[in-house]
């Protein structure tokens, strides 16, 4: 009963704040329907196209959501308790992230759909432009390496639903547990390659004009039901095959290497995917992804209603623990939850160029950002939900989500073994819109860097993005006790300052632009102190962590150097922004009215 008290109420809190602070938000960012769109004014049918609001919604929430909402939710709750996570999902997602996304759509809409990057340039300078997309480059690749290495690991191994216990290795598996309670990883690994399938041919039907958008959804949704199923039948069991090649390695070791071949894989396929038409992928994965998302946000909240499940997991577990002081870094630890700059990209990159009235950008920039703290609160009742001394708290986010999940829809009369299949599924349908965006996004900064746009400037752009990853995923990496550990868990906290660092830097745009263009003091509570709220918490984990990798001397670890780097590019692009909010100058004459700038 408690733990369903506080998924309702939370949902009550958001709704209200949706129809209270989201509707002051479109007052004071003067949302006009009046005003024609660049995906109307400017429409190609490439990436101009005007879209109606729920496809939209659909979309640009699959493309922001990803592992972040599961994953970070998760480790926070773990390591500081539920309810400092909970509150900061709340009281973020409301006042800072909700205000990040929208505040970023409005700003490219109003800017010829341009990316944040284009408003920093246009407001304060054009060294913050490149100072920016330097940082935003940087940031995308940690994005990469994180996302594609918790994906990689979660094709190798297997759970044992009776025990909660995870396995590295299949081999392990089926030697401690019965095969009946197992969920093979190889399984996940099949499912999601059949997933990859689907869409394309849904995207070649559709642009065939052979069926619509919306009737190919409605077939090819349980298509990929099928594709879940079946895939616990042909388990791709990498590690097991990497024992055929290499009999010499223990199991542990062929799971290393097994992980290793799957990131690969993964970068091989970023770069395909982010120079292939988006008619072909990235739209038709978009639209099922939506419904994905709908449908495990769905499924845990009918658990959670139905099931009665007791919370067991302590509320506050100190402010100082083994993962550091709770903050910064519960701020961020749960980045896509709450905040999260990697959003900006999406609605100033592809959302903006579709939004067909600007009404459309209260449920789609605001809206989704408060849709994705419900999908984070979920995640975090999975946590709540683990008796003290369950095998699962030493699991990985995405086991722990997934058997919450799993027992959610029990109470449904759905098989566990099932939910549990397609909740890895439907985490790992997340990770992939994240992926291909972040290279495609990646090539667009460094043709813009250098200038170079042609063919072999996309490839080079395409390579050098999904390649640097390939760096990392390769790196034995060791936690500061000398002890192995993946790859994705020494990233998440790089990924989340940097992340959380790149929200603060897009609320100084914005904070610049809305200052220089209304002079209005609200502009320094709405936007400029949830940037300052962000970059101080943000700089704070970055030199935290740096002094934590130097804190046995000079390292050669490129991790360590690379967060120097976005940390002095931060400062360089502060000291811009601030010489901007000063200046005395007048802003261009054409965003003194909002949308005029469109017409020039």
């Amino acid at each position: 009963m408690e733990m369903l008290a506080i998924v309702v109420v939370s949902a009550v809190i958001l709704t209200i704040a949706y129809f209270t602070y989201g509707r002051l938000l479109s007052r004071l960012f003067q949302l006009n329907d009046r005003l024609p769109t660049p995906a109307v004014t400017m429409r190609d049918d490439v990436d101009y196209v005007p879209c109606h609001a729920a496809p939209l919604l659909s979309q640009h929430f699959s493309a922001i959501a990803a592992a972040g909402p599961i994953v970070g939710p998760i480790l926070a709750g773990l390591t500081f308790g539920w309810l400092p996570a909970l509150l900061w999902i709340l009281i973020g997602s409301i006042l800072v992230g909700g205000v990040h996304d929208l505040s970023a759509l409005v700003a490219s809409i109003r800017h010829r759909a341009s990316s944040i990057a284009e408003v920093v340039r246009v407001h304060i300078s054009g060294r913050a432009y490149l100072l920016f997309l330097s940082f935003v480059w940087l940031a995308l690749v940690y994005i990469v390496v994180a996302f594609t290495d918790v994906t990689a690991s979660m094709f190798v191994g297997a759970i044992d639903l009776e025990s909660g216990k995870t396995f590295r290795s299949v081999t392990d598996a089926k030697a401690e547990s019965a095969a009946e309670n197992l969920v093979l990883s190889g399984g996940i690994a099949t499912s999601s390659l059949l997933y990859l399938v689907l869409p394309m041919i849904m995207g070649l039907l559709v642009r065939a004009g052979k069926i619509t958008m919306e009737r190919a959804t409605w077939i090819f949704l349980p298509l990929v039901a099928v594709a879940i199923w079946i895939g616990q039948y042909i388990p791709l069991n990498v590690d097991e095959i990497v024992r055929i090649w290499r009999p010499n390695l223990t199991p542990q070791e062929a799971a290393v290497w097994a992980v290793r071949v799957w990131d690969i894989f993964l970068l091989a396929y970023c770069a395909l995917a982010s120079v292939a038409p988006m008619w072909l992928l990235l739209q038709p994965r978009g639209q099922l992804g939506g419904y994905f998302l709908y449908a495990a946000l769905g499924a845990g909240a009918l658990g959670i209603i139905l099931g009665g499940q007791p919370i067991q997991q302590p509320a506050f577990n100190g402010w100082s623990t083994s993962r550091g002081t709770l903050a910064p870094f519960l701020f961020i630890t749960i980045a896509c939850g709450a905040c999260s700059g990697f959003h900006s990209l999406i609605a100033s990159g592809t959302t903006s160029k579709q939004l067909r009235t600007e009404s459309d950008a209260r449920p789609i920039g605001y809206g989704a950002m408060l849709l994705e703290a419900m999908v984070a609160i979920v995640s975090l009742c999975c946590v709540m939900m683990l008796p003290k001394g369950s095998g699962l708290l030493k699991a990985d986010p995405n086991f722990i989500y997934a058997n919450g999940i799993g027992t959610f829809l029990e109470t449904i009369h759905i098989s566990r073994h099932l939910g549990v299949a397609f909740a890895l599924m439907a985490f790992n349908t997340f990770v992939y819109d994240t992926l291909d965006v972040c290279t495609r996004l990646g090539r667009f900064i460094l043709q813009e860097l250098t200038g170079w746009r042609t063919g072999p400037g996309r490839w080079f752009g395409t390579l050098l993005t999904a390649g640097v990853p390939v760096f990392f995923v390769m790196q034995q990496m060791k936690d500061s006790s000398g002890n192995a550990v993946p790859v994705w868990k020494v990233f998440w906290s790089l990924f989340g300052a940097s992340n959380q660092l790149l929200a603060a830097l897009t609320l100084l745009g914005v904070t610049v632009w809305l200052w220089r263009t209304r002079k209005a003091m609200w502009v320094l509570f709405v936007t400029g102190l949830p940037a300052v709220f962000m970059y101080v918490m943000s700089s704070w984990a970055l030199v935290s962590i740096v002094q934590g990798q130097f804190a046995n001397g000079v390292t050669g670890d490129p991790v360590a150097w690379i967060a120097i780097v976005l940390i002095v590019l931060a400062a360089l692009m502060l000291l811009e922004g601030i010489a901007a909010l000063l200046r005395q100058d007048d802003p261009p004459a054409s965003d003194l009215v909002p949308g005029l700038i469109r017409q020039t």
